[in-house]
């Protein structure tokens, strides 16, 4: 039996992504893809073109995954993820990933490609002009500010050198004033040059 009879029989002799039944064509899923039944699933044309090429992507067409995630087949749980992954900033795609639960084999064979690796999810601090703002940068405060627990008012003016980013919030930088390490919001500094 040729492996397009075996998908089509697996998935009903519908697109396993969009249930679509016209134009349907074996597609092997990277980087793992080998030919075999367990990492290939059957697409229509219309999938296959928008996941090979990005500019073709139309959002609602992709509504269909909020059934086919639920796939108990792993190839098509991968490409569910990486379809979702890619329109994430669309923000219902990002409530469907918040829901789709993937093992921890079935996850990594999807971010093998990259997909949700973007520059986009490094988290980047900035000032309160938008300058990027690096660990080891002086600021200055654009606003005077009551330090909480240190009793005591960090002036306008003052210059913070050798500051550090908070990891895990944009919004957040550490530096010393008056010799007391704080936490200062970034819309309240400004960059020194």
């Amino acid at each position: 039996m040729s492996i397009e009879k075996e998908l089509s029989e697996r998935a009903n002799g519908c697109c396993e992504l969009c249930s679509a039944t016209e134009n349907l064509t074996v597609y092997d899923v990277p980087p793992d893809g080998d030919g075999s039944i367990d990492k290939s699933i059957l697409v229509c044309g219309s999938c296959f073109e928008q996941i090979n090429d990005e500019d073709k992507v139309d959002v609602n067409h992709w509504r269909c995954l909020n059934d086919s995630m639920w796939s108990q087949v792993p190839a098509v749980q991968v490409m569910a993820w990486r379809m979702l992954t890619r329109l994430s900033g669309e923000g219902w795609p990002q409530d469907l990933l918040d829901m789709l639960y993937l093992d921890e084999e079935t996850l990594s064979w999807a971010k093998a490609n990259g997909d949700g690796e973007t520059e986009d999810s490094t988290v980047v601090h900035r000032d309160s002009n938008g300058a990027v703002l690096s660990a080891g940068d002086t600021v200055t405060l654009i606003k005077d500010l009551n330090v909480k627990g240190a009793n005591f008012t960090a002036k306008r003016g003052t210059a913070v050198r050798g500051i550090s980013l908070v990891d895990d919030n944009t919004e957040q930088i550490e530096g010393r004033v008056n010799g007391q390490q704080i936490v200062i919001l970034t819309q309240f500094v400004k960059k020194s040059n």
